[in-house]
């Protein structure tokens, strides 16, 4: 009887979910939240792309000094043409001017001139862009064509290896100094270095901004992920963090082809995209920081204020004790227990080979989604419609990517949607140039089926980790995927070589992708493990 006395006066310790259950899962709060995170999801979408239109190459060719007194026939003669598939002009070389002047003094008709023989030179006097599209973008006032062609998608690369100290710091910092700080903080990077990206002297100066404009970008995201996971309710997360953050990410990529097609020039394009941050800052007084993370470090009257607030808004009653000392003790011995090593993940056979299969399904997945999205300027049709029909089609795939999840087995779906992208992918380069309308659908057929394994793939990771290293599998696995975009600017630079070159390449890696998909365990309707030996083990 002592000791069912004792026991009764032990406290009911409860977690997180049971303290916050008297506030409910969709109240107008939850509504809101839900709203304000999507919405501060749109600078995401076109910052990252931007460069699409910012970094396009105009035409362009060599320039001809007007003081050479030519006349117009001989000026048309002075570009060499291209022989090939395609002919077509020269874009880095011209003939030699001395040569083409004293031939015109000779020979003012030039038809009876076999040119064949003439020396070429290069652009010595620059470039001539045609503003038929443009007024103006980096590569038009930067001359970043010819031998510094390079340039253009370094840029791109550049931003991205911002993408991926941001994934590297964010978390840290996050957990540091709290979701809501990082957020803004964030927020006020991307503006305040995109508005000074607008007066870059010269092109070394661009792309260190573009650096900083990248950290900004991830760091925000995450944060809001992070934040939309611990403030909505508990029903409500999935569908933030799939539909909600996916399409209003989508809506955001729309609105950069619309912006780009009226504003042609690219630092009053990057300025319109940058200030659009300033409209962001009311949200300061509307979004609380997580009450989780308040808790976890001690805040604990932070953390009631933000319930007492939440509950208002949801017209519900407040209980008079909402959380024990205990209880902010046992959060707090959780997250410290949450805390994991890199090692960790090379603790067993198995894990290591889940662990390399997943960093490489990351990394391809990542180089097929940005190498698709930053080729839009490379397919046929207008610029701006397959831009904004690229974004479009980002729709469809998160919902389908949200369906899935919750009705079909992991492995075969995403193994089967891989597949199909890079089968899609390898049939372009049997399409016959005349009909260019067909090479767009099925890039942008694609672009769609990689957009959706790129959702997934999130979801299906965390679920192979065990509790013990979720974080750092899934943290692995994400940074894997920033090296992925590094590279994908490339990969259609390699289009000067060789046009369907590109395409081969992406389908042959979205392929592969999906076949060892198949090596890996499925998760759909098995239980989260908590432990590495809960983890099933993969197919060998």
């Amino acid at each position: 009887m002592e000791v069912a006395a004792v026991d009764a006066d032990v406290p009911e310790v409860r977690d997180y979910e049971e303290i916050t259950a008297f506030l409910g899962d969709w109240g107008p709060f939850q509504k809101l939240i839900f709203l304000l995170l999507s919405v501060s999801i749109f600078p995401n979408g076109f910052t990252g792309l931007s460069i699409v239109f910012v970094g396009d190459v105009p035409d362009h060719r060599c320039s001809i000094p007007a003081n050479l007194n030519l006349s117009e026939a001989w000026m048309n003669r002075t570009i060499p043409l291209v022989p090939g598939d395609d002919p077509h002009y020269s874009k880095c070389s011209r003939y030699r001017l001395d040569v083409i002047v004293n031939l015109s003094e000779t020979f003012p008709d030039p038809d009876l001139v076999n040119m064949s023989g003439v020396e070429q030179e290069p652009c010595l006097d620059g470039w001539e862009y045609s503003r038929e599209q443009y007024i103006s973008t980096i590569v038009s006032e930067w001359d970043l064509v010819c031998n510094n062609d390079w340039k253009s998608p370094l840029s791109m690369s550049i931003f991205m290896a911002g993408v991926l100290v941001g994934s590297f710091i964010s978390g840290q910092l996050s957990d540091k100094f709290g979701r809501k700080i990082i957020i803004f903080g964030s927020m006020a990077v991307q503006c305040v270095f995109g508005i000074l990206q607008v007066f870059s002297p010269n092109w070394e100066i661009f792309c260190f901004l573009n650096f900083f404009l990248g950290l900004g970008r991830t760091s925000k995201y995450i944060a809001v992920f992070v934040l939309g996971n611990e403030l909505p309710g508990k029903s409500v997360r999935i569908v933030f963090l799939t539909l909600g953050a996916g399409i209003s990410y989508a809506i955001g990529y729309m609105l950069l082809p619309l912006l780009a097609f009226f504003i042609r020039s690219w630092r009053t394009l990057l300025l319109t995209l940058s200030a659009s941050g300033l409209l962001y800052i009311p949200l300061w007084w509307f979004i609380p920081e997580s009450p989780r993370w308040l808790m976890l470090n001690g805040k604990s009257k932070e953390a009631e204020e933000v319930f007492r607030y939440i509950a208002k808004k949801n017209r519900v009653i407040v209980p008079d004790v909402l959380f024990s000392d205990l209880e902010l003790e046992n959060m707090k011995t959780k997250r410290t227990q949450s805390h994991s090593m890199i090692i960790h993940l090379a603790k067993t056979r198995n894990i290591q080979i889940i662990t390399s299969i997943s960093i490489t399904l990351w990394m391809i997945i990542n180089i097929g989604y940005y190498g698709l999205s930053l080729n839009t300027p490379n397919l046929h049709g207008n610029d701006y419609l397959n831009c904004f029909f690229s974004a479009v089609l980002e729709v469809p795939a998160y919902i389908a990517s949200w369906l899935f999840l919750r009705r079909l087995p992991r492995r075969f779906t995403l193994s089967g949607t891989l597949l199909l992208a890079g089968a899609v992918l390898l049939l372009i380069q049997f399409i016959p140039s005349d009909i260019s309308i067909l090479t767009t659908v099925l890039a942008l057929s694609g672009k769609l089926a990689t957009t959706c394994g790129y959702a997934m793939i999130y979801v299906y990771t965390a679920e192979l980790y065990p509790t013990a290293v979720r974080n750092t599998g899934v943290g692995i696995s994400s940074m894997a995927a920033r090296i992925g975009s590094i590279i994908s600017p490339y990969i259609f630079y390699l289009g000067a070589y060789h046009e369907f070159l590109p395409y081969t390449l992406l389908g042959s890696f979205v392929a592969l992708s999906g076949i060892l998909m198949l090596l890996l365990p499925e998760t759909f309707n098995h239980p989260l493990p908590d432990t590495i030996e809960q983890m099933q083990t993969i197919k060998r």
